[in-house]
């Protein structure tokens, strides 16, 4: 018997979460397993319930497009539906139950803490789950104006209210505002997904491109950003951030420190 984790979505073959889980495991010398299922959105009820039953597993990661509606089939004591609105990570607890938490936040936010952006202007694309942890992170990191990039202008309205935010929505063809940041929250850009096409030339020479796609790594956003000697952050900084802080939840251990430079490279295999 091997306690195991997941991570589920659909599609999930792109995902490199498998990689990261399995290398920690390896590093520390655990018995342990970490898999990719892909689960249907009219499957999710019946995957928790068969995984509830199974005291081999941990737990999952989760990602497009099931952020929002495993919500409904998992305790939330922590109260993520009224924060971010969407979930990441559900892991079981010492009495059992399934618990839905959100590292995304946490993981976006890691690569950037350092950089004074209270105050400044953000441009954010997509308007789903990702889009959730990364408003709900600049929110806490006083963020002056998002300016929310979606093709839903109510929805994108609805989620600059619930987080507090000032800013506005514009449409994904409009023309970028001066920024000081630049995410992309969306799919727009990832293997099997539609082109995200923007103009980055209004962007001022300190502005910070930051792109969640991690499929391919060097996604056509980052390729102009840095044409242009923008800094760029890549997704996989998010993708090992947010892995981190879930590989500790499944597995009661923190991932070895000092590899890095090492997950890096098979990652970029």
């Amino acid at each position: 018997m091997t306690h195991y984790a997941e991570v589920i979505g659909h599609p999930i073959a792109h995902s490199k979460s498998p990689l990261i889980h399995k290398f920690w495991l390896t590093q520390l010398g655990l018995v342990g397993d970490y898999r990719a299922q892909d689960v249907q959105p009219q499957d999710l009820e019946r995957y928790f319930a068969e995984r509830a039953a199974d005291s081999d597993w941990r737990g999952c990661n989760i990602t497009i497009p099931h952020k929002i509606a495993a919500l409904d089939f998992v305790s939330d004591p922590g109260e993520v539906r009224n924060s971010i609105g969407a979930i990441n990570t559900v892991f079981r607890n010492d009495s059992g139950a399934l618990v839905a938490t959100n590292t995304d936040a946490g993981g976006f936010y890691g690569p950037i803490a350092d950089i004074p952006i209270a105050g400044e202007t953000a441009v954010v694309i997509g308007a789903g789950g990702a889009a959730r942890a990364v408003l709900f992170a600049l929110a806490q990191a006083d963020i002056g104006e998002v300016v929310l990039m979606a093709r839903n202008g109510l929805k994108a309205a609805g989620l600059l209210a619930h987080f507090g935010l000032k800013g506005k929505v514009i449409g994904l063809d409009a023309r970028l505002p001066d920024a000081a940041l630049l995410v992309n929250a969306s799919p727009l850009g990832m293997v099997g997904q539609g082109a995200l096409e923007i103009d980055l030339s209004p962007l001022p020479e300190h502005a910070i491109v930051y792109d969640l796609v991690y499929a391919p790594i060097e996604t056509p956003l980052l390729k102009a950003a840095r044409m242009r000697d923008l800094e760029t952050v890549d997704g996989l900084e998010m993708l090992v951030g947010q892995a981190a802080i879930a590989f500790e939840l499944f597995f009661g251990v923190a991932p070895p420190e000092d590899v890095e430079n090492a997950l890096r490279a098979l990652l970029l295999t």
